[in-house]
């Protein structure tokens, strides 16, 4: 009996499968060339009623081709901050197959320059996709007017 049940464990196990999905075509999709590309794609995508009344934390997912695959809200935080799940954000990454990430946040406050908070998760991230070969290639602090690159400032 024993043997039996030992037989049908593997059957109370969860499936998991891996799949991406677009509809978009390769030629189609965004093309990033500069932080100004991915500001303006990512601005793009806030909703204009949260970006100025709390924080939110997004990646961008790109391609070999510096294409964009797609859009990932990572978290919504409060007026003063927003808590980043490393786990999660390279999860969507791994699952859309990206060649590398661009994350961006929002300061309801208007101010761009990063906190320390910020520089400690940009180190944190860029570990995490050295480890993976996903690198990081910019974080971008946004407004509706204006963004802070850390790879154009030369703190990434």
């Amino acid at each position: 009996m024993k043997n039996q049940n030992q037989n049908t464990d593997w059957q109370k196990v969860s499936e998991i499968e891996l799949i991406y999905k677009t509809k978009v075509k390769s030629a189609d999709r965004p093309y990033i060339n500069s932080s100004r590309d991915a500001y303006r794609i990512l601005v793009d995508s806030w909703d204009p009623g949260k970006i100025e009344f709390f924080e939110q934390f997004k990646v961008l997912l790109i391609n070999q081709t510096n294409r964009v695959l797609g859009i990932y809200e990572v978290s919504s935080g409060g007026i003063a901050g927003v808590v980043v799940d490393v786990r999660l954000l390279f999860s969507a990454a791994l699952k859309a197959a990206a060649s590398g990430i661009i994350i961006a946040h929002n300061h309801p406050s208007g101010k761009t320059a990063p906190s320390e908070a910020d520089r400690y998760m940009t180190r944190k991230i860029h570990q995490a996709g050295k480890l993976l070969d996903i690198p990081l290639l910019d974080h971008l602090i946004v407004t509706p007017e204006t963004y802070y690159s850390f790879a154009d400032e030369g703190a990434l």
